[in-house]
């Protein structure tokens, strides 16, 4: 039986508290951990890319087909819009049609081809191992098609974000990757069939990370960024590289009152925010009361919809056009009520049923109707100044994603000069809504599937703490020599002695051989539970040990406990893989995630006018093993 050097163990593990410098160089640790294989799934992300734009064009062409073919009755691709149609008849009777096309392809071909995609895309990612069926590729814009064109009043991204997803998961289903590398596949997919349809790289790429990719590294960023910036390059020649919408003209300097407005504007777009969320649910919970097969739903969202275009007949499809009208301040008093009104009406009850379409299209035209509304009443600064700040509050309200909306916003419109106007007021509309309610629209759906999503990101407080900090001495070793009654008997007279030399806490004892190097561990259990008399050698039961460096951090420890299905490991230096040093165990990783709960909720007064306030020490690591309840085994 040899006992270490017990000096040594207190010099280089101690009772450090997480955070202290050591004064140690820390050679193998980087900002980032990337392997070469990144730039495997980088290159991919180019062809996925390319296709996705190619079928997001695709899909604003068979929009406008099928609009066309519906209220105009030509075969064309060119522009239309539903309410141009001269024939009241059809603006009421087309969605319906439409709806029921679409209910046919959902009970008959997927399911999950309803609803607006983004919704979809997340439980893909979450629960399905990124995995979407080619099927949906195929079906999910051709009903976002018949739906919009039909009169519709969605938008073309959410079913585009779930079919150029599909193409990358396809592809990534072709080959012999990880979850997270077609995770990464999937979303880049995503955001290149978004950056496409709008012309909208960075916006994509945010969406991404805020949305869709759960992390913020390089193994996920680099192929995502390569696939929007893919996309938006093919879709230049075949749409153009124009802003999507006109600008508003805002001058460069503002009055201080019009940010104070902007505050105003935020708040109102909040409160947008949480009746159009609500009313997508309420819609949502009275069509499930219905007594028919889902399947029915989207022809009586389609009713809904032709209600709604006899009231306002240009509430009806993507709206772009009208869109461009209030960015630009061209619309009427008219038009802004009624689509403020009845586009919200609308798109609430009818997405509730069920059909295909997407949700940032609706939001950017009430949200502008919203703004038009806001600028009859607050001063004026310059035409469609106040519809653009309070578009990219309405999207940072209803979707959480402020600096989507604040970058979506400047793509749109290249209207850099109302950057800090859209910042404050976005910033107000996601203050609000994340006050209020618990889920936006987007994630609300993912939770009534029984599934949980957190959008907050922060650094892992095991990421910055080190093996070394939390380590504690080793109290007992054995020799490979030595039987297992021995060692039990050792351990039964520290139980004995109330293990005053901390022998039991250790729990995991290292098994030494002649050299004191490490053959092998034994733990607690397994010689206080043998035999007396039990003959056989420690060198012989000792299980291979799972070991940790002092400069590794807790979370690569916390991983090699998940894959090793083990609760404590033994500490050997870099330089001396075979030298015992200290053991850690569950307890401290336990402990580092104390430390950063007590930072984030304890309260204190560190300087006040005329004295300093002795500062409170943060809670430092326990010395001793038994300091935290340990009562797992290894």
């Amino acid at each position: 039986m040899a006992r270490p050097d017990a000096a040594r163990n207190q010099t280089t593990t101690g009772a450090k508290r997480p955070g202290r410098p050591s004064g140690e160089k820390i050679a193998e640790l980087g900002d980032f951990h990337v392997l070469p294989r990144v730039a495997v799934i980088t290159g991919l992300a180019v062809p996925v890319g390319a296709v996705a734009a190619l079928v997001a064009v695709g899909l604003l062409k068979l929009i406008a087909l099928f609009t066309n073919l519906c209220f105009h009755g030509r075969f064309s691709f060119g522009g239309a819009t539903p309410g141009s149609t001269a024939h009241w008849w059809l603006i009421l009777c087309m969605p319906v049609l439409g709806g029921l096309v679409i209910g046919l392809m959902a009970r008959f071909g997927s399911e999950k081809i309803r609803g607006h995609g983004m919704p979809e895309a997340i439980e893909s990612i979450l629960v399905g191992g990124s995995r979407v069926q080619p099927r949906v590729a195929v079906l999910k814009p051709v009903s976002s098609a018949i739906s919009i064109g039909s009169g519709g009043p969605f938008g073309a991204e959410g079913p585009i974000i779930m079919t150029g997803g599909a193409v990358g998961s396809i592809l990534a289903q072709f080959l012999r990757v990880t979850t997270d590398e077609r995770k990464t596949l999937l979303v880049a997919g995503s955001a290149a069939g978004m950056a496409a349809t709008f012309n909208s790289p960075l916006a994509a790429i945010l969406l991404a990370v805020e949305l869709l990719l759960f992390e913020w590294r390089p193994r996920s960023y680099l192929p995502v960024a390569v696939g929007a910036v893919t996309a938006t390059l093919v879709r230049g020649p075949l749409l153009g590289t124009e802003p999507l919408f006109g600008g508003a003209h805002v001058p460069t300097e503002l009055p201080v009152s019009v940010y104070g407005l902007c505050v105003v504007a935020g708040l109102a777009a909040g409160l947008l925010a949480l009746l159009a969320t609500w009313l997508v649910y309420f819609s949502e919970d009275l069509f499930a009361k219905l007594p028919l097969h889902w399947m029915w739903w989207p022809a009586f969202g389609g009713a809904v919809i032709g209600l709604g275009g006899l009231v306002e007949p240009r509430a009806l499809g993507v709206g772009y056009d009208v869109i461009d009208q209030l960015l630009t301040g061209r619309a009427t008093v008219g038009l802004i009520l009624g689509i403020l009104v009845v586009k919200t009406l609308i798109w609430g009850l009818s997405l509730g049923s069920g059909t295909s379409g997407g949700v940032l299209a609706p939001m950017f035209m009430i949200g502008g109707a919203l703004g038009a509304a806001e600028g009859l009443v607050f001063p004026s600064v310059s035409p469609g100044f106040w519809a653009l700040v309070s578009l990219a509050g309405v999207l940072g309200g209803v979707m959480r994603s402020p600096l989507t909306g604040i970058v979506f916003c400047v793509e749109l419109t290249h209207e850099l000069h109302a950057l800090l106007p859209m910042v404050i007021t976005a910033s107000s509309a996601y203050l609000l809504s994340v006050i209020v309610l618990k889920r936006s629209v987007l994630t609300e759906k993912i939770a009534r599937r029984g599934l949980h999503l957190t959008r907050e990101y922060s650094v892992d407080p095991l990421e910055v703490h080190l093996v070394r900090q939390l380590e504690t001495p080793v109290t007992l070793t054995f020799r490979t020599d030595q039987t297992a009654g021995e060692a039990g008997a050792r351990l039964r007279e520290a139980h004995q002695a109330r293990d005053a030399d901390g022998v039991l806490a250790q729990r995991l004892y290292p098994v030494l051989d002649g050299a004191g190097g490490l053959a092998g561990v034994v733990t607690r259990a397994e010689l206080l539970h043998g035999a007396p008399d039990d003959e056989r050698e420690l060198g012989g039961l000792a299980r291979p040990a799972i070991t940790a460096h002092p400069d590794e951090t807790l979370r690569t420890i916390a991983n090699r406990m998940a894959a090793h299905q083990v609760t404590r490991v033994v500490v050997t230096p870099r330089s001396a893989p075979d030298r015992v040093e200290g053991i850690l165990s569950l307890r401290h990783l336990l402990e580092a995630r104390r430390v950063d709960l007590h930072e984030e909720q304890h309260a204190e007064r560190v300087l006040t006018p005329f004295r300093r306030v002795p500062q409170q020490r943060k809670p430092a690591p326990a010395a001793s093993a038994g300091a935290l309840s340990d009562a797992a085994g290894c």
